[in-house]
């Protein structure tokens, strides 16, 4: 008979980004497994106050970082992870495993996880059929619009502006960002039940990492229980919340939660405010589906984010238009872009470069003008509901907004969640909050977390 899941945390993780931390949160709280995440390490205190939660998450910015970065931030990371005490540790990546040597390094992170950690061998899932995210023999797809692509013919991660995915063979990119060996338990093997068998084939004493193939539930499951039964050997895994989907995924077969817990569900209100600093078609789609549903859309103007006074200004007068656009009983959109190919787009990068500018510095000052201006329309308005679209806005507004931790409350779309934000004497503690990466979501998702849920708009 399987034993009873252990008391305490049962996974601790770092997500290279907000919305995919929270997507984590997300698996875990609506598998009936209460979960936190943090906006930062947590202190001592803070980290008491939800000692209960089953799964505790950092919600981090690596995804947008150089791996000297990484060498810096993420030991610490992972040593504060590993005084949670949970028997897995888990490095979260993108779900479309966007990442570069030079820029959000997941070898990068993996080895020095490795070199905190000491596991024997690192499970890497990024399969989330849930999601539309799938893995055969170690290549990835993933669904957009209801067609499934090949990763390097993806029509938005095949041409990202910073991390564009030229190789779907999942090993072969992971090749480019670290020495470390690695290998693959595929589909097949996964089928037959082989899967036990073909992880001794490829264990060794160089700690390799195993990437899992993911189509459906049971090859999820199988993963799953191969991680879980080997839990003290791996102890640090990677990978997107299909390292969360493969554990619950076996959890549920093996007994040890239910198989279907009550669906969470929040109450509608009339108005939310919204930022978008996302480049993605999707969201496009979204910012168009809500402007016919009751959003007022505010265009940002993100080339004079080049000048910090200009920026500021910019801010200004869009914080004015939204509230305006409130007073009319609107719910404001503020956007800098519709889509991949909005010209607002080569003009950022072309203003980047007649000022002598950093991208990286001018996109940190858009996330943060994006978070001060949801925060002065919050305070001016009294709304007790805010979307923020774009995986790394998500990260700077969040920041900007002085909240440190949020949990999951509702469900909305897979990976995005409505989640109650935590912010200690603050009148930010309360507020509902969604984040939403770029290729999260149907049409409607702007309008079905106004709505609480998932309402099936036309």
């Amino acid at each position: 008979m399987t034993e009873a899941l252990p008391p305490g945390p049962l996974l601790a993780y770092y997500g290279d980004d907000f919305t995919g931390s929270a997507a984590v949160m997300e698996v875990m709280s609506f598998a009936g497994l209460d979960s936190v995440m943090f906006l930062g390490p947590p202190s001592r205190e803070r980290l008491a106050a939800f000692a209960d939660r089953r799964c505790i998450g950092i919600a981090g910015i690596a995804r947008s970082k150089s791996p000297e970065w990484m060498d810096e931030q993420l030991p610490p990371i992972y040593e504060a992870l590993a005084g949670i005490g949970a028997p897995l540790i888990h490095y979260k990546v993108c779900s479309t495993f966007d990442s570069a040597p030079q820029i959000g390094s997941i070898g990068r992170a993996i080895d020095l996880g490795v070199a905190a950690l000491a596991p024997e061998w690192v499970p890497l899932v990024v399969a989330a059929p849930a999601i539309g995210r799938y893995q055969l023999f170690g290549n990835l797809f993933a669904v957009v619009a209801g067609t499934g692509h090949r990763l390097d013919r993806h029509p938005v991660m095949a041409r990202h502006p910073v991390t564009p995915m030229d190789e779907a063979d999942l090993a072969r990119h992971l090749a480019r960002q670290t020495a470390r060996r690695i290998g693959l338990i595929d589909l097949p093997a996964l089928q037959r039940g082989e899967a036990h068998s073909a992880l001794a084939a490829q264990q060794g004493d160089d700690a390799p990492v195993i990437l899992f193939d993911g189509a459906d539930e049971p090859s999820l499951a199988a993963a799953g229980s191969l991680i879980w039964r080997n839990r003290e050997a791996c102890r640090f895994v990677a990978g997107s919340q299909g390292i969360e989907y493969a554990l619950v995924a076996y959890w549920r077969e093996a007994g040890l939660i239910p198989r279907s817990p009550p669906t969470l569900r929040a109450n509608p209100v009339e108005r939310i405010a919204v930022v978008s600093g996302s480049c993605s078609p999707v969201t496009a789609g979204q910012i168009h589906h809500a402007q016919a549903h009751g959003f007022a859309p505010i265009r940002l103007d993100a080339t004079r984010a080049v000048d910090a006074a200009a920026w500021q200004a910019e801010c200004g007068q869009a914080t004015s238009a939204a509230l305006v656009a409130l007073g009319r009983g609107a719910s404001p959109l503020v956007f800098t872009a519709l889509g991949p190919d909005d010209p607002a787009v080569p003009a950022l990068s072309e203003a980047c470069n007649s000022a002598g500018a950093s991208m990286a510095d001018v996109n940190d000052r858009i996330g943060a003008g994006l978070g001060a201006i949801l925060g002065a329309v919050l305070d001016q308005s009294g709304l007790s509901r805010a979307l923020i679209a774009g995986g790394d806005t998500s990260g700077h507004a969040t920041l900007a907004l002085g909240v440190d931790a949020l949990s999951a409350i509702a469900e909305i779309a897979p990976g995005s969640p409505l989640c109650r934000a935590y912010a200690a004497e603050s009148p930010r503690d309360g507020l509902e909050l969604a984040l939403k990466g770029g290729q999260i979501g149907g049409a409607d998702y702007f309008s079905a977390v106004r709505a609480g849920g998932p309402a099936n708009l036309p």
